[in-house]
């Protein structure tokens, strides 16, 4: 039993607990419009929930690595527990599949200030299967019903909200609805609206050259080699 706690701990401190750091930032960024930083770490906070959610119930993914569509297939197959989102956190996921996890921008990256919801949302629905048993996975969302608090005892964010001189605090409440001590029936965002084209995306026939010096994942040369083709 004494393995099985220490396994949970670990679960808890280098997951989740980090992953509530990475949501933080992702808010952070997502503020002030620097929209690579806010989807690189919206995408890391996503996974480490996930991850997190796979190590507490013994689900293997060592094979998983930053794919956040993988994870979420992963933990469903298992037979242990299904992970229910809404359609937007799904979205969500897909789009961080898609481009957050390029932090060089080696692809292009388009986002809103509107987003910050849509990250709030991703992270409470995750965030609620972070915990053994079913508590926070019986909470629900409802359209047009302000969220319910989904409270994890000791945890990182908690402390974070309990904890008035927290200098991360401001950052974590301002104009959130899924996270705080009171409900929130309306959010104002900033309204900005971002396109960042990759250079590779404008200009693929740099591709080989480029290759001589900086290492690609494989489908991006792959994607950028047809482009050029195209292109051409």
């Amino acid at each position: 039993m004494k393995m099985e706690a220490l396994i949970n701990d670990f679960a808890v401190r280098s997951f989740r607990d980090v992953a509530d750091g990475d949501y933080i930032a992702a808010r952070m960024a997502c503020r002030v419009g620097l929209v690579i930083q806010f989807l690189w770490s919206s995408q890391q906070a996503m996974e480490k929930y996930l991850k997190c959610v796979l190590l507490l119930n013994r689900v293997p993914a060592k094979d998983v690595g930053h794919d956040l569509g993988k994870a979420l297939s992963r933990i469903n197959a298992s037979g242990k527990l299904t992970i229910e989102l809404t359609p937007p956190t799904g979205e969500f996921i897909q789009k961080l599949d898609q481009c957050g996890a390029c932090r060089y921008l080696e692809v292009s990256h388009f986002a809103l200030g509107s987003d910050l919801v849509v990250l709030d949302r991703a992270a409470w629905e995750l965030r609620r299967y972070c915990i053994l048993g079913d508590v926070g996975q019986r909470a629900r969302l409802q359209e047009g019903i302000v969220p319910p608090k989904v409270r994890i005892s000791g945890g990182y964010l908690e402390k974070i909200i309990d904890d008035e001189n927290n200098l991360a605090r401001e950052a974590l409440l301002w104009q959130n609805g899924f996270f705080g001590k009171r409900p929130r029936k309306k959010v104002r965002l900033n309204g900005w609206l971002q396109f960042h084209n990759a250079p590779l995306s404008l200009n693929p026939e740099m591709l080989d050259e480029v290759l001589k010096y900086v290492h690609l994942p494989k489908e991006l040369i792959e994607g950028y080699r047809t482009h050029a083709k195209h292109k051409a």
